[in-house]
């Protein structure tokens, strides 16, 4: 197993190497053909179309090569081969009904295996783009793909040639009895006491992390990584549009799909993790601002930046250099965060082991993939520049263009700050933060504004004008939202007056923990200000969303003479991009409501029941707010490995005595390794969920227990999964580059009103 998948290291990194070369080559001849004589041009074209066969040759046999490393290593989790110490190390023993998945997760669950899952991703992606241009080999494909092969050679490279990384290094013997098994624990400890010749590794042989052992945790990482290989493209894409010197939109066509499908799986890999943070941590929450969390969220923001740019360039030939340099920065804060997460450098419950050469490895990416897009926009400065066109989108302050603008500035703001104070623990003291731990109360202090800010942004900015919007124009296209937002807010405020408020107070009088992080946040006037601008923010983006929904829909029934619900699937498939992105907005609508009410009015307590072995029973029941526990029993189940126990507590539970069911939170322990993992137990209710988790057994027998009331929490699951729904349209959807022009001005003419036709020439998605 060893040899063969050194071998196929060996083979994609021969591969990645013939295939640039053969690009280079190609691109050579392909500026000798532009230069050459008539009868010499086409000489030069043709050893250009072979040369470049061969280098997209060479990138379909990386991928095949580095597939067949994938396999292998699928091969020997899913059949408890334990001739790699990476499969041993990172194998599940779970006799769940996930327990394959859990084995297969093993792929990527550790630094070496996700280094080659994720070389194989990118590869993937690039062969999808060297199939494609089989047929056409054009230049600046190529040197896509040659920028795409270089990024692979950098990862195949650190796993072929570090040590540390190398996912095909076969086990030691010490660890094996004499039938090929791998030894317990407690053998391997027996053979070192009486031989004394060495330590055994626990890391060796007690696996896979029982906290990994969840359904979204094991898909987790592959979505995060399906979007980090996906942003690759639109980076190479734009490195290849510098080489070519092709400032036209070609490069945002070929790339903009990617860049789509990276951002949807990105947001599922965050939505993911937050759902494992959920039910699996025990601290109630879903979002802590742990350093590794932030580094998934540095790349989301930066693609939201790189999409928005793309509509821009597509439609009004305007922010070329914003669009080269945000393809640039999102590929570098994949790295950046990649960096944090297992360089080592930063401390994390869910970093990887630090390991010297991964933290030169993306050092050095991140400083290259800068100064390419830096150093390429120095030289096509002119052919890049589009003065004309960004002044005319940027002239007047009430334009969409500004919108665009303030949309760049505020998420790659963002962006820089939350990588600083992730960052800020390993900086020198004399810099702001420098050497200091910082808690979620920092970050949620400047992001509470922040995401604010930029959801009024998301709500005025579709009706806006690219060139100039007369105010009188605005006002009537904001008349019906703004009244259906008052609607929706007076709603809003009436449920902070009457709950979150209390709670709020509430919180206060008990003290602890949760009241010190409240008042952390600022004083009183200033935590219900930031509330109630955040109400009004969502109620005002969520009905200019649906409005401008309703607005496209009515105008392609206007202009093809169709029924509403007929326009409906028309406009999603003919207007993906745009029906798409109304959607994704919408969502952001609703999970912003939820975040301000699940993150920000969480009622919290802790409390010890006293158990009785002899009769079963505790003495008391447990109350919060108005939610009141009895307890059932508690069960111990040994599992069929016969090494996990289950300890679980249930409880009936009643709402104002009207029972609602029952909830057994528990604590899923692993004898070998002495791991747990909690288990909450939750109840969800349309505007509020109680969350509980068993600690387990104090000194004198009491059960430990924290209870929690998360208002709100529904609304972040339900905008989560519409954000998918958009994210989806958007990416999947028709392009239509040449259609009909008078229809799309009809169409325009009725979602934005006339002097927008008067001023636009953009076309439709």
């Amino acid at each position: 197993m060893s040899l063969a998948g050194t071998a196929s290291l060996v083979i994609a990194f021969i591969a990645i190497l013939v295939s640039i070369l053969a690009f280079l080559v190609a691109h050579f001849y392909v500026g000798a053909a532009k230069k050459s004589a008539r009868d010499t041009k086409a000489y030069n074209e043709t050893l250009a179309n072979r040369f470049a066969l061969i280098g997209n040759a060479g990138v379909l046999v990386t991928v095949l090569s580095l597939t067949f490393g994938c396999g292998l290593l699928l091969y020997c989790f899913l059949t408890g081969d334990v001739s790699l110490s990476y499969v041993v190390q990172y194998q599940s023993n779970s006799t769940t009904a996930l327990a394959t998945l859990y084995k297969v997760s093993g792929l990527w669950g550790g630094r070496e295996g996700s280094l080659l899952f994720w070389a194989w991703l990118i590869g993937v992606f690039g062969a999808v783009v060297a199939l494609r241009n089989l047929k056409r080999r054009d230049d600046l494909d190529n040197m896509a793909l040659l920028v795409v092969q270089a990024v692979i050679l950098a990862f195949v490279g650190v796993l072929l040639f570090s040590e540390t990384n190398m996912p095909f290094t076969a086990i030691d013997p010490f660890y094996l009895n004499d039938d090929g098994t791998l030894k317990a624990f407690a053998d391997l400890m027996q053979a070192y006491l009486e031989s004394g010749s060495r330590a055994p590794s626990p890391s060796l042989v007690l696996g896979m992390n029982v906290l990994l052992e969840h359904w979204a945790m094991a898909i987790h990482p592959p979505t995060l990584f399906v979007g980090y290989a996906g942003l690759t493209v639109p980076f190479a894409y734009a490195i290849a549009a510098l080489i070519v010197n092709d400032p036209s939109k070609k490069w945002v066509d070929n790339s903009q799909r990617y860049a789509l499908v990276s951002w949807l799986f990105l947001g599922i890999g965050i939505g993911l993790g937050a759902i494992w943070a959920y039910v699996v941590l025990g601290w109630g929450g879903y979002w802590g601002w742990d350093p590794v969390e932030n580094a998934s969220l540095l790349s989301w923001i930066l693609a939201v930046a790189l999409v928005h740019n793309f509509t821009v360039y597509r439609q009004r030939g305007a922010f070329k250099r914003w669009a080269v340099m945000t393809a640039c920065l999102s590929f570098a804060f994949v790295i950046v965060g990649t960096f944090i997460a297992r360089s080592g450098i930063v401390q994390s419950v869910h970093a990887f082991e630090g390991d010297i050469v991964s933290l030169v490895l993306f050092a050095a990416l991140i400083i290259l993939s800068i100064a390419a897009g830096i150093v390429g926009l120095v030289i096509r400065w002119k052919s890049f520049g589009a003065p004309e066109k960004d002044e005319e989108i940027m002239e007047n302050l009430l334009s969409r263009g500004v919108a665009y603008y303030f949309n760049n500035v505020i998420l790659l703001v963002s962006a820089i700050l939350i990588t600083y104070l992730t960052v800020a623990s390993v900086l020198p003291s004399w810099l702001p933060y420098g050497g200091m731990s910082l808690t979620a109360s920092t970050y949620n202090a400047i992001a509470r504004p922040l995401t604010i800010l930029y959801a009024l942004i998301m709500a005025i900015g579709p009706l806006l004008g690219w060139v100039k919007t007369d105010r009188k124009e605005l006002l009537r296209k904001l008349r019906i939202p703004a009244i259906a937002a008052i609607v929706l807010f007076v709603v809003l405020v009436y449920y902070f007056v009457s709950y979150l408020a209390p709670t709020y107070d509430a919180a206060i009088a008990a003290g602890g923990s949760r009241a010190v992080t409240m008042q952390e946040f600022g004083p009183r006037f200033y935590y219900y200000f930031i509330t109630l601008l955040g109400f009004l923010a969502a109620s005002l983006l969520f009905f200019n969303s649906l409005v401008l929904l309703g607005r496209v829909i009515s105008s392609h029934a206007k202009a093809k003479g169709t029924k509403v619900f007929v326009a409906l699937f028309s406009a999603v498939y003919n207007r993906a991009s745009t029906f798409g992105g109304f959607v994704s907005h919408l969502s952001i609508a609703i999970i912003l409501v939820g975040l301000i009410g699940s993150s920000m009015y969480v009622t919290e307590t802790s409390t010890y029941l006293p158990f009785n072995e002899e009769t079963g029973t505790v003495s008391r029941d447990i109350a919060i707010q108005d939610f009141r526990l009895e307890f059932v029993e508690r069960t111990i189940e040994p599992q069929a490995n016969e090494d996990d126990t289950l300890y679980a507590l249930t409880f009936d539970v009643y709402k104002q005595d009207k029972y609602l069911g029952q909830v057994q939170p528990g604590i899923y322990f692993v004898d070998s390794s002495q791991q747990s993992k909690a288990i909450a137990g939750v109840v969800s209710l349309p505007l509020e969920d109680l969350f509980l988790v068993y600690n387990g057994v104090t000194g004198d027998g009491s059960f430990s227990i924290n209870a929690l009331v998360n208002p709100l929490i529904s609304l972040v699951w339900i905008g989560f999964c519409l954000l998918v729904v958009g994210t989806i349209i958007a990416a999947a959807g028709r392009r239509r580059p040449k259609a009909n022009t008078e229809r799309r001005k009809q169409e325009v003419n009725v979602e934005h009103g006339k002097q927008e036709v008067e001023t636009s020439d953009a076309k439709p998605e």
